[in-house]
């Protein structure tokens, strides 16, 4: 049973830790450093990246994650989590840090506001069973990817689900559908 430390600081953590739970993952709800004790992967959810960013400062988990990132734990970021795994945020505020997990160039919001929220079925590379439930809420765009970055799924030419080594990162949520494909495929890889 794999340790997953799902980050718990803001956001959509709850769903990630009752997918990866249902799925047989030991999950932990990480919120200070001590919680990152001995965790094999990281999720980091959605939510608010620029409060994400701030939080990770004021609670001292960010050295502690890029270590972990570092050290080529297998993380999954979904939406503010891409914002924060990419290699760089296009319109970020000027404190606003990430990790650059993912060669990646990422534009918050960039699908529209709140109510420009949709679902869109995906065709993702190396997922059988059909096209998955994307849920995109306020999501980021990737605008630019780098060598050695694979797209696994698209919405038009917009890459939406994108793998670089053992780092997933998606501008929707699949914490937020039924469907545990992307989760246990995740889980799989570690």
């Amino acid at each position: 049973m794999a340790k997953v430390g799902v980050l718990a600081l803001q956001g959509a953590f709850e769903r990630h830790a009752e997918a990866l739970t249902a799925l047989g993952a030991d999950v932990v709800l990480a919120r200070s450093p001590y919680d990152l004790a001995g965790i094999e992967a990281l999720v980091l959810p959605g939510g608010e990246s620029t409060t994400l960013s701030l939080l990770l400062e004021t609670s001292e988990m960010f050295g502690p994650l890029a270590d972990l990132l570092a050290a080529g734990v297998p993380a999954l970021g979904t939406c503010a989590g891409m914002i924060l795994l990419a290699a760089e945020v296009l319109d970020g505020r000027p404190d606003q840090r990430c990790f650059g997990a993912v060669d990646i160039a990422v534009r918050r919001n960039a699908f529209g506001r709140q109510r420009d929220s949709f679902e869109s079925g995906l065709a993702v590379a190396g997922l059988a069973g059909g096209p998955f439930p994307g849920v995109f809420i306020r999501a980021p765009a990737v605008e630019r990817v780098g060598e050695g970055v694979d797209v696994l799924a698209t919405v038009g030419d917009r890459p939406v689900l994108c793998r670089q080594g053992p780092v997933v990162v998606a501008a929707f949520h699949p914490e937020l559908s039924d469907d545990l494909r992307l989760h246990q495929a995740f889980l799989a890889e570690i």
